[in-house]
């Protein structure tokens, strides 16, 4: 498996990465900032709060005198007149009231008046609610009655009949009562009763309240309607049951309370205008305020919490588009809100329709204590910052002032904010990155320079054939390339110093060898004794190594120069082999030869060069071959040929190359015979020489062991034939 390779500019782009961390900072730098603002957004909504509640601090004329000093609000009999957004339409079919279902209560066994007889729930019950519109508070009934029972035309009683009892204060605090008991379906109107408070019977008929009567296939709708001045802030209503036509007496009665007492008068609460007045200017402040009283039922609101946030923020985009502006919109921040979240265009306003309000910080507020709270909105998709302040009258807390906002203001502006900070940050890592990136491919360039001009200096045989450009970059980079500069013109003058010891050696060794060797020839004339002899015998054999040694390391040399000074010919592989392998037949007689071509081109096998030191090559492989072979094996040369190559294999059955030298034969003086012959030298030549006259003529040479290991194969391979139609070269 290849190792991998990192490099440098691999490694600075990596730690280029580092730089992410400088939007990490900002990003945290801007939640946190985001967490003072919104404490700063918690103190200001307090301070508003405080604000409005100062306008309303000791006004009691705002707040009603009857509901505003209960010590207890007991549902069902203590209204809420919750304000109505448009008029109700008097036709008895509650179409008007579709929007208000929820604010609808049940009355049921619970809220039975005086029972007569056991009460049975299809017998009779009521869905009930009452509004303010205006100047008029509304009121209706849906009443389940088994049996409905109207008012004989021709009867003067109001009593003896399924009716409707209404019991009010007036405007000057007296106690008033009213049945509504029509003679059939239709407009109705209301008769006043006569003073006494268990009185039922009429006095007049009272128009201010209308209404419709319209009965049902399960009983009964009643819509009434009447001016607020008629009242103050005490009214009950109570449905009467009459089944038997015959008898006509009271089944049951039930309602919000005993409308015969005063004393057990529920109350309405109706929003105050006044404190409306107060908190229209509000409306403009980005935020929604709410005014309750003790019992947290809501006296006014202005505002609306979808468009509370806080922040007045202008999102118009409006005119032509630049191209920063498109790639901005379309590209950048579609990337930056993976990480940022926006803030909800809408969200469930869980108190959009609410008339009383809960919490800690009201609860707080009504205790005396100014107070905030965070919560989510119903959907978890916004957060809603209120704020509570109590309101004072007579050194008491008669109500508190409640300020909401969202937070959205300040998500938005952090969001701007990190808009543009991420601007910055992909602009700083962009640039970064590219500059590291330029920097670090400036350095692997001259690295690489350096490399290719060091590896261009020393060809494949370790000769030094080229120099190196020393740089005049004064860093580190130049400093190395300047310094192997100077080791390579070291290395060029030692290596020239060693290719030239070879020749003057021999050069001057070869005088005292003639010298001597013209000694023994002189005194081999004289008559010496049988050992003298053979002491002159012994030298002369020395003398002859001697000389042979000398030729030797000089024919490399020699060849070199007969390399650079010979002109190329032609020649044909095929007769030099012939030749050569015949003659090696004579020289070798202990050997076999053969020798085998395989033209599949069918063109002639020609090479440019000498065959002359083709032939010499072939010798120097010969050699080899015959030395590490067995007496009487064969040697056998193959020559095959293509249109494009010559591939020559010499192959002879014996000894194996060890496997760690097989690519250091061909280097000079390298030989690993395990013993010399008494009359032979070696020096590691052969191959060395082979391969220098392989290279000449433009082909490779590689030696290796056979697959059975039963001996060793020289391959060359030749790619540059010589085409005799133009007398030119094709690879």
């Amino acid at each position: 498996m290849a190792k991998l390779r990192i490099g440098i500019r691999l490694k600075l782009v990596f730690f280029s990465s580092f730089l992410f961390a400088i939007p990490w900072l900002g990003y945290q730098y801007v939640w946190e900032l985001e967490s003072y603002l919104r404490i700063g957004q918690e103190q200001t909504m307090v301070g508003t709060a405080r604000a409005v509640a100062t306008a309303l601090h000791e006004r009691p004329a705002l707040f009603d005198a009857q509901s505003a000093y209960l010590t207890d609000v007991k549902a069902g009999t203590d209204l809420y007149a919750y304000k109505i957004a448009y008029p109700i339409q008097l036709d008895g079919q509650l179409d008007d009231w579709q929007d208000y279902q929820h604010l609808m209560l049940e009355y049921g066994a619970a809220y039975l008046i005086d029972p007569v007889q056991t009460y049975q729930p299809a017998s009779l019950s009521f869905t009930h609610m009452v509004g303010q519109y205006d100047r008029y508070l509304y009121a209706m009934f849906k009443v389940v009655d088994d049996q409905v029972v109207m008012r004989p035309s021709n009867s003067l009683r109001i009593d003896r009949n399924d009716h409707l009892q209404i019991a009010m204060t007036d405007e000057l605090g007296r106690f008033q009562r009213y049945i509504v008991a029509p003679f059939k379906a239709g407009w109705v109107n209301a008769y006043l009763l006569k003073d006494a408070s268990e009185s039922l019977l009429p006095d007049k008929l009272e128009t201010r309240i209308q209404g419709q009567w319209r009965n049902t296939s399960d009983g009964y709708v009643i819509e009434l309607r009447f001016p607020l001045e008629m009242m103050s802030s005490k009214i009950a209503f109570a449905i009467v049951d009459v089944d038997d036509s015959v008898t006509r007496k009271v089944q049951n009665m039930i309602g919000t309370a005993n409308t015969s007492q005063v004393d057990s008068l529920g109350t309405v609460l109706v929003p105050s205008p006044e404190i409306e007045n107060i908190l229209k200017g509000l409306q403009y402040s980005n935020a929604r305020v709410w005014v309750v009283d003790n019992h947290m039922r809501v006296l006014a609101r202005s505002g609306q919490i979808q468009r509370s946030s806080g922040v007045q923020s202008n999102t118009d985009t409006g005119g032509k588009k630049s191209v920063w502006t498109y790639i901005e919109s379309e590209w950048l921040l579609p990337l930056y809100y993976q990480v940022l979240t926006k803030p909800p265009a809408d969200f469930v306003d869980d108190l959009q329709d609410a008339y009383a309000l809960k919490g800690q910080d009201i609860s707080q507020a009504l205790a005396g204590t100014p107070s905030s709270l965070w919560r989510l909105s119903a959907d978890s998709k916004a957060v809603i910052l209120s704020a509570a302040h109590p309101i004072f009258i007579d050194k008491k807390v008669m109500g508190a002032v409640v300020v909401e906002q969202t937070t959205n203001g300040i998500r938005t502006l952090r969001n701007k904010a990190l808009e543009k900070q991420f601007h910055y940050f992909l602009a700083v890592i962009l640039i970064g990155t590219f500059a590291l990136f330029l920097m670090a491919s400036r350095i692997s360039w001259r690295i690489r320079k350096l490399r290719d001009e060091t590896e261009g200096a020393i060809d494949n045989h370790g000769k030094i054939v080229g120099q190196i450009v020393p740089s005049l970059a004064h860093d580190e980079i130049g400093d190395l390339s300047r310094t192997f500069t100077h080791v390579l013109s070291k290395l060029g003058q030692y290596n020239a110093y060693l290719e030239n010891m070879a020749a003057r050696l021999s050069h001057e060794l070869r005088t005292p060898v003639a010298i001597v060797n013209s000694s023994l020839e002189n005194l081999s004339s004289e008559s010496l004794s049988r050992e003298s002899q053979q002491y002159l015998d012994r030298a002369k054999e020395g003398i002859t190594r001697l000389s042979k040694i000398l030729t030797n390391m000089s024919e490399a040399s020699r060849l070199e120069q007969a390399i650079q000074s010979d002109e190329r010919e032609p020649f044909d592989v095929q007769l030099v082999l012939q030749g050569c392998v015949q003659g090696y037949g004579y020289i070798y007689p202990e050997r076999q030869f053969s020798f085998e071509l395989e033209n599949k081109s069918k063109l002639p096998t020609l090479l440019s060069g000498s065959a002359e030191l083709f032939a010499q090559m072939l010798d120097k492989i010969i050699a080899n071959a015959c030395d590490f072979s067995q007496p009487g094996s064969l040697i056998a040369v193959k020559l095959s040929c293509s249109d494009r190559s010559l591939h020559l294999s010499i192959t002879n059955l014996g000894q194996s190359l060890p496997e760690k030298m097989q690519d250091q034969l061909f280097d000079s003086m390298v030989s690993i015979r395990a013993k010399q012959h008494s009359d032979q030298t070696h020096l590691g030549l052969g191959l060395y020489i082979a391969k220098i006259i392989a290279n000449y003529h433009g082909g490779d040479i590689e030696i290796s062991n056979l697959a059975d290991g039963r001996g060793v194969s020289v391959s060359l391979n030749f790619s540059a034939l010589f085409k005799p139609d133009n007398k030119s070269f094709r690879a």
